[in-house]
């Protein structure tokens, strides 16, 4: 990338403070990301997965959805529940497009007067274009350009938090709160991407550096980068969008119908129902699995899926070494009769066929407060 091309990454809240602690920083969804600190990216991993790891996600885009008429227009966007929810609960949920398409994957937040929602970051300016147009004369959408967004994950992130801000100790995951954390408003959800627990912290951009420091400050914590990220989010068996779902997955292919709550099931009234609703009583053609790569090699993002016998039969999405499981990973699509747990597949790496098998995910377990 040119010196011209890099003046043009924009920078998060926490761009000075990346730097003071030595971080590798890359370009990541038109800002300029730490991919690692000194410590790397297999110890960055296996820190978050025993203790607490700090990310930069300031990067994502935040906003409100507000209005009466705010989560009835929001529902004929997504195929999720939030009229039933209730206030203070967050949902993961999809932006669907007429042909049942994945937009976006997002976390949406019922709130007093409507949603809270974050969105991924190379999607972000769609997403709210998308949203404004489709809400207008409904819902007000107000994007919070001045917030950073901090994400502490990891089974001692509670425990850091609780220390800061006390009022957290009794939050679950997927629930919201509007706390102080060390003498600073924010607002959190028990969140995030990692399969561990944790919390996301949206907190005025003029203060992320001063919590970030004293968040830091705390013995179980080290500052995490984007590679560890992906590792974290791939053995936990979790989608990154533009990889594992696009606009070319549906929700079903992509082993998400669960996001498709009950009563929007009966009501058939979000984008492409009907190719959907068709999809989950009589199957699709392809489906999202996961991956074990017999050996030490891993198989990464566009390797291609044969049968035993030789034939071309998918496309792994994503792939790499998985720390905690000590050994290679990855999710991919596959013809759908060979999408049981246990069938036997080849992975042609580099030329040369690695034998692999279907596997459940996620790959390590899951450490959700709830």
């Amino acid at each position: 990338m040119s010196d011209d091309n890099k003046t043009q990454l924009k920078k998060t809240p926490l761009d000075t403070l990346h730097r003071e602690l030595g971080a590798k920083m890359v370009p990541f969804a038109g800002y300029d990301m730490p991919v690692q600190y000194p410590m790397g990216v297999l110890k960055e991993h296996l820190h978050t997965r025993t203790n607490a790891g700090l990310f930069d996600v300031s990067h994502m885009g935040q906003a409100f959805l507000t209005g009466p008429g705010a989560i009835d227009a929001f529902e004929a966007l997504v195929p999720g529940d939030y009229k039933d929810m209730p206030t203070g609960k967050t949902r993961y949920t999809v932006l669907l497009n007429d042909s049942g398409g994945i937009m976006d994957d997002l976390m949406a937040t019922k709130i007093e007067d409507g949603l809270y929602i974050v969105v991924n970051a190379a999607c972000k300016d769609a997403d709210f274009a998308h949203i404004k147009s489709k809400t207008a004369g409904k819902a007000k959408l107000e994007i919070l350009e001045d917030r950073a967004l901090l994400a502490i994950q990891g089974p001692k992130a509670g425990d850091v938090i609780a220390r800061l801000s006390p009022e957290t100790i009794d939050m679950t995951f997927m629930t919201f709160a509007k706390v102080s954390i060390a003498g600073i408003a924010c607002f959190v959800t028990r969140s995030g991407y990692t399969g561990e627990d944790g919390f996301e912290i949206s907190v005025p951009a003029s203060m992320a550096g001063e919590l970030a420091k004293k968040i830091l400050a705390e013995p179980e914590v080290e500052a995490i980068g984007l590679g560890a990220r992906d590792s974290l989010r791939l053995e936990a068996g979790l989608s990154l969008y533009g990889h594992d779902i696009d606009t070319t997955t549906t929700p079903v292919e992509a082993g998400l119908r669960w996001v498709i709550n009950k009563r929007r099931r009966e009501e058939k009234n979000f984008p492409a129902a009907n190719i959907i609703m068709d999809q989950i009583e009589n199957g699709t053609e392809r489906q999202r699995v996961g991956i074990k790569p017999d050996g030490r090699a891993p198989a990464r993002e566009g390797t291609e899926i044969q049968d035993v016998d030789g034939n071309a039969i998918g496309i792994i999405t994503s792939g790499g070494f998985g720390p905690s499981v000590d050994g290679p990973v990855a999710m991919g699509y596959v013809k759908t009769a060979f999408s049981a747990e246990g069938t036997k597949l080849n992975l042609i790496v580099r030329g040369k066929a690695i034998s692999a098998n279907v596997v459940k995910m996620p790959f390590t377990p899951h450490h959700y407060r709830t």
